[in-house]
């Protein structure tokens, strides 16, 4: 072990939260800067009424003289979109630090970093800032940046707090490759559980503020049927790779302990994921359920998850208790 590797692991780690936590306010900025436009239909027509139109080629810009909150620049509040493209800087910036705090973990224990409920805090944090900046390349993503930041941010939080575990090796039943493929696979598909879920809450919340029909920052998101759609493609992609992850734990519980199945507490909850998952999925594809019905079942799944993780791991005693805490 590496003590120095793993102290300067930890300061990518507290330098990578600093950072996001800048991304996120200028993410919350963003979305408080959209308000104005909506949130007030009487000064939004006073603003119409006196702007003044002047075009750029590239787009068109409003300008609202005494009223800056209302200069449009390709349909958004100049001022949002500012904060916007500062918060996808830090962002990436914030990302490139806990893939290195994670990394440098990995050779100060000279194994794969997910050994401890620390470890796969911070690994589960990296993909899921992976994946959503990732997926933010190829669309335009912001309104989901506050509700991607802030939660990764509380869980890095209790990992550098609370699942702290210092550099060390693992039990005997983790020194396996089996570790590097059902872990991994376990964890990349919870990340886009947590993506889903988090596009799955703005819809209903999408869902309600339309059939009321009252101004709110909701109104410049995507549609509810598309957020729905957005949520329901991920949460296909990351189902079959749960599926392999506990299949693949079977088959190393095998290996280390002589059966595929045995009851485990882990073990029974990881099913019971897959089953509420694939509940989801069934009741999204029945012509009897409602889209906002099926996606309860979604967010009852990834709470299952967090069951599984911050109370599974900590309060019960069983074959997989290696939360190092």
């Amino acid at each position: 072990m590496n003590q120095n590797l793993a102290d300067y692991a930890n300061i990518a780690l507290y330098s990578s939260m600093a950072v996001l936590t800048l991304s996120m306010l200028a993410y919350a900025a963003y979305l408080a800067g959209l308000a104005p436009s909506r949130a007030d239909a009487k000064d939004a027509r006073v603003a119409a009424r006196e702007a003044v139109l002047v075009g750029d080629g590239g787009g068109e810009v409003v300008a609202s003289g005494e009223h800056p909150a209302y200069e449009i620049e390709q349909g958004e509040p100049v001022r949002a979109r500012k904060a916007a493209g500062m918060a996808r800087t830090l962002g990436w910036l914030a990302t490139a630090l806990l893939v290195a705090a994670v990394a440098t973990r990995g050779v100060a224990v000279e194994r794969w970093p997910l050994g401890n409920m620390f470890e796969f805090g911070t690994f589960a944090s990296m993909l899921v800032l992976l994946f959503y900046f990732g997926l933010s390349t190829r669309r335009d993503l912001r309104w989901l940046g506050l509700f991607i930041t802030l939660p990764v941010l509380l869980v890095l939080g209790l990992a550098s707090t609370v699942w702290y575990t210092q550099a060390s090796g693992v039990m005997p039943s983790l020194q396996s490759y089996w570790l590097v493929i059902h872990v991994t696979v376990a964890t990349i598909a919870a990340s886009l559980f947590g993506l889903g879920a988090a596009t799955a809450g703005l819809y209903l919340w999408q869902v309600r503020v339309e059939a009321e029909g009252r101004p709110s920052f909701l109104n410049r998101l995507p549609a509810s049927r598309t957020l729905e759609r957005f949520s329901y493609s991920i949460h296909i992609a990351a189902f079959p790779l749960w599926t392999f992850a506990v299949i693949a734990g079977a088959i190393w519980a095998r290996q280390a302990w002589g059966s595929y199945w045995n009851w485990d507490p882990k073990e029974v909850w990881s099913f019971v994921i897959w089953v509420v998952y694939a509940a989801y999925l069934h009741a999204r594809a029945t012509s009897g359920w409602s889209r906002s019905r099926a996606t309860w079942v979604a967010l009852a799944g990834f709470a299952c998850i967090v069951i599984n993780f911050g109370v599974v791991n900590v309060y019960f005693v069983s074959q997989h208790s290696y939360s190092g805490l």
